[in-house]
């Protein structure tokens, strides 16, 4: 009896480290995610991490040709919110085989869903 358990228990043990790796995986390789993302008259591009962080900022010259400082700003952060949506999107995407089969992109916390989702299957065994 004691074996059987000891078994048991060294079973669901593997079970959730193979788990937890996988999951480590996924969020190890959300780290080279980028987003990048033109204006509409591609004068401007913007790239992002993972995380919405701002890396790369791209102006083309001829944006100095109107001097609307109020457009410009609101078409770079138009383009900041497309890039981040780019980036959250591909990390949704490489994330899909550790989330719940009703997560949803914008929705989902990357970073804690996967473990809560691990552990939530692993209890229900």
């Amino acid at each position: 009896m004691v074996d059987r358990v000891q078994a048991e228990l060294a079973a669901e043990a593997a079970d959730g480290e193979r788990l937890a790796e996988r999951i480590r995986r996924v969020q190890g390789g959300l780290a080279g995610i980028t987003g990048t993302a033109e204006s509409d008259d591609g004068l401007v591009s913007v790239t992002v991490d993972v995380r919405g962080a701002v890396t790369e900022v791209w102006l083309d010259p001829r944006i100095y040709r109107s001097p609307d400082s109020a457009a410009l700003a609101e078409v770079i952060v138009r383009t900041c919110r497309a890039a981040a949506d780019s980036a959250q999107r591909q990390a949704f995407d490489a994330s899909v085989s550790v989330l719940p089969p009703d997560a949803v992109p914008g929705e989902t916390d990357l970073a804690f869903d996967p473990v809560l989702y691990g552990l939530a299957r692993e209890a229900s065994r």
